[in-house]
This record gives structure tokens, C-alpha cells and sequence, in this order.
């Protein structure tokens, strides 16, 4: 792949053969990040895991300490009572099954979708619309509760769903690179906790094989696993 004279730049101030202590990486991101949009920092954690095993699948979700520096519109579907905490909780979008009908035409005007467990089967039948595109919502990651206004308040403070892909990688936004390097800190260290938590009881070896830090226009910046790990073991 081809890049330009200004990424060519920036590439030169990260050391491919090294790996960074997380502080050093988070500062260097911001550093190589040269475009004249916010640029988004991400995660990317290589798991030694058989993402073919069901029983080895990670996914989840975590509240980042500093939010994401982006706003997410909030879908609620649920009866009653509930909607009116939806409606208490600011969600975006407060609805039943007046929702579920403009889903099946087409509107995916929104980012996550909270719902409760007595609207599942109602909301099954777009199923094969929300399912491809990431948006059925799942109790694994918590927006498949009655803890509507819980929910809501996560995901507005920065809440961020993790899960391994087909290759065992996880992919997932921190922050922006107008955060602080500390910032920047805390939300990976984050992460970071709640992807060993998930580690499958099956998982045999080294569960967490690599990590890099990258911002969207930037080079990736190797982590120093070993050190990152011990330091959340203290």
C-alpha cells in the first residue's frame, strides 16, 4: 500500500522492531496523528484463542473512563412503564412495536439498540436486519435488560462492545486523539481488564498473543504486552 509524504513522516518516529510501553504508545499516537480531523485512537488485541469454539467466542462490553469523544443515538424498544424511563433516561428513541415496523422499512437511523427481554420476539422478526449490521441487541453486552435507564446512561457515558472476529482479533475505538495521552491510558487499561476477564476457561497458551495501538490515518504503534499485563496484575 502506497502513502503519502506526510504519513511517510510521521511513520519514521515509531520503531517497528520495538514494543512500546503503553504511556510512550499513547503519547506517540497522538504525535502520528497528523490529519486535520479528529482522529479516532484504536485498540487492536490478538487473542490465542479458536474463534471456531463457540465456548471461546469473547464478546462484551466496557464503560470507557473518558467516554469516546463520540455521541451514540440510543434506540429503546419496550412496553409500559419502561418506556417512560426510556424516555427519563434521554434515549434518542423510545418506541414498541411502532419501532419495530420502521425498522422492517428500512430506518436504521441509530447506533445501539436497548431492549427488554418481554420485546425479544417481537423484535426477532428483523432479525435478519439488525443481525448483519451489528445491531440485535444482546444480554452478553447488557441491552437486553429491564435496567432500561442503567443502560441508556452507559452507553451515552462511552460505553464500547468488544468481540473477537474470525481471526481472533479484537478491534475496538479508545478515544480521540484530542484526548490526553493519560486519557488515552485509562480507557485502554480498561479495555484491556475486561478482555482478560473474558478469558474462556478453555483457552490453552498465550490468551493474549500481541497489541498495537493506531490512529485512523496513522502508523500502528506496537504495545509492550508482558509489561501491560504485569502492570494490571499488580
Amino acid at each position: 500500500m502506497n502513502h503519502g509524504k506526510k504519513y511517510a513522516n510521521v511513520a519514521k518516529l515509531v520503531d517497528r522492531h520495538k514494543t512500546y510501553p503503553l504511556k510512550e504508545a499513547c503519547a506517540l499516537v497522538k504525535q502520528t496523528a497528523t490529519a486535520k480531523f479528529d482522529e479516532t485512537v484504536e485498540l487492536t488485541v490478538c487473542l490465542g484463542i479458536d474463534p471456531k469454539q463457540a465456548e471461546q467466542s469473547i464478546r462484551g462490553a466496557v464503560v470507557m473512563p473518558h467516554g469516546t469523544g463520540k455521541s451514540k443515538k440510543v434506540l429503546v424498544i419496550a412496553k409500559g412503564e419502561k418506556i417512560k424511563e426510556a424516555e427519563a433516561a434521554k434515549a434518542d428513541f423510545v418506541g414498541a412495536e411502532d419501532m419495530i415496523e420502521k425498522i422492517a422499512g428500512g430506518w436504521l437511523d441509530f447506533d445501539v439498540i436497548v431492549a427488554t427481554p418481554d420485546i425479544m420476539k417481537d423484535l426477532s422478526r428483523v432479525g435478519k436486519v439488525l443481525g448483519p449490521k451489528g445491531l440485535m441487541p444482546n444480554p452478553k453486552v447488557g441491552t437486553v435488560t429491564f435496567e432500561i435507564a442503567r443502560a441508556v446512561g452507559e452507553i451515552k457515558k462511552g460505553k464500547v462492545e468488544y468481540r473477537a472476529d474470525a481471526s481472533a482479533v479484537i478491534h475496538s475505538i479508545i478515544g480521540k486523539v484530542s484526548f490526553t495521552a493519560g486519557q488515552l491510558e485509562e480507557n485502554a487499561k480498561a479495555l484491556i481488564e475486561a478482555v482478560v476477564k473474558a478469558k474462556p476457561a478453555t483457552a490453552k497458551g498465550h490468551y493474549i498473543k500481541s497489541m498495537s495501538l493506531c490512529s485512523t490515518m496513522g502508523p500502528g504503534i506496537k504495545l509492550d504486552s508482558t509489561q501491560l499485563l504485569n502492570s494490571l496484575t499488580k
